[in-house]
């Protein structure tokens, strides 16, 4: 009861400097584990700077920055040693990787827990109502995920668009003369994100010790498009049993080619069927809403009524039913 008696403002000014002195702590900690890893940090320091080279561009400097970052662990901090034990950090950093962003999963989780928890904490103290704080800070956790899933889409689109221009050019490359290793790099050169960056990465990862094989099988692995598998699986049969790589590579890009036509001509046909399902699914709220403007007291029964809340929820499980199996029915794998 003494607790509850207490004004927000005397809360505050008891908040305040405990916080204060907390942080202080855990800066003084900090401060110490950095100074203990400072031969670490120095060795990872001048291998960046003799890795980089003279007149890299920034891609390849990125590159090679990623390549020999190390995992953002901390055992101190106890949210980065919950959030990395976490099943779905594995398949969140493959995400990353395929959206290029330039940072961990562990890292990127926990600055998005610890953003949603802190204004969702905030807003309660504000007085704002548990409703639209767990609103907001649900709203901060998924949208950059949402985000991150839209990026990611795209780049692998246009990966995939890419793959017949960078076939071609890796044959001609052969053709002329150059090496594997040589094609590759020049891929990195001269086509821009996403696939100059990926074998650019390739390419630098193989500098670094890497066999071919092994670099291209996780080029494979972190972008996971069933065209570069088809690529990496060729090149891999070519160098153990021989033949005319070029040729392949062409036939691959020829392949791929025609198969791109044909998913641009199955999205024209299956377009009136998805245009179809978002009609479907935002009616019911048209509807709503028109009815709120016209007559509120007779929308409002669907809210302020038992039935109606339960009403309210069985169409939209019904609505997400629907749009899930119209989806299903319109993807179309080519």
């Amino acid at each position: 009861m003494l607790f509850l008696a207490v004004s927000a403002s005397e809360f505050m000014f008891f908040l305040f400097p405990v916080a204060g002195a907390m942080f202080l702590c855990y800066g003084i900690y900090q401060a110490i584990t950095d100074s203990r890893g400072g031969d670490k940090s120095k060795i990872m320091a001048r291998l960046q700077d003799r890795s980089a080279g003279g007149g890299a561009s920034d891609r390849e400097k990125r590159i090679r920055e990623s390549l020999l970052r190390r995992p953002e662990t901390d055992d101190s901090n106890l949210l980065f040693k919950f959030v990395s034990g976490l099943a779905v950090i594995p398949k969140l950093q493959v995400s990353l990787d395929q959206a290029n962003v330039d940072t961990s999963a562990t890292k990127f989780l926990s600055t998005l827990l610890a953003a949603s928890l802190v204004t969702s904490m905030g807003l309660l103290v504000l007085g704002m109502g548990a409703l639209i704080a767990l609103a907001v800070g649900t709203a901060i956790l998924f949208l950059p995920l949402l985000w991150l899933k839209m990026k990611r889409g795209w780049r692998m689109r246009k990966l995939v668009s890419q793959l017949p221009d960078v076939f071609e050019m890796m044959s001609q490359s052969l053709r002329a003369g150059h090496s594997f290793a040589g094609a590759i790099q020049l891929v990195s050169e001269q086509l821009p994100d996403p696939a100059g960056t990926e074998f650019g990465r390739v390419f630098h990862e193989q500098n670094l010790g890497v066999k071919t094989e092994d670099a291209l099988v996780n080029m494979a692995n972190r972008c996971d498009q069933m065209d570069i598998r088809f690529f990496v699986t060729a090149v891999l049969i070519q160098r153990q049993t021989g033949g005319d790589l070029a040729e392949i590579l062409d036939k691959i890009s020829s392949v791929i080619r025609s198969r791109i036509e044909l998913l641009g001509m199955v999205r024209g046909l299956t377009a009136e069927g998805r245009m179809s399902g978002w009609v479907l699914l935002a009616l019911p709220f048209v509807v709503f809403f028109a009815s709120l403007s016209m007559n509120r007291e007779y929308a409002m029964t669907l809210i302020n009524e038992p039935q109606g809340r339960m009403l309210l929820c069985i169409a939209g499980g019904m609505q997400l039913m629907g749009m899930a199996l119209i989806k299903k029915i319109v993807n179309i794998k080519v």
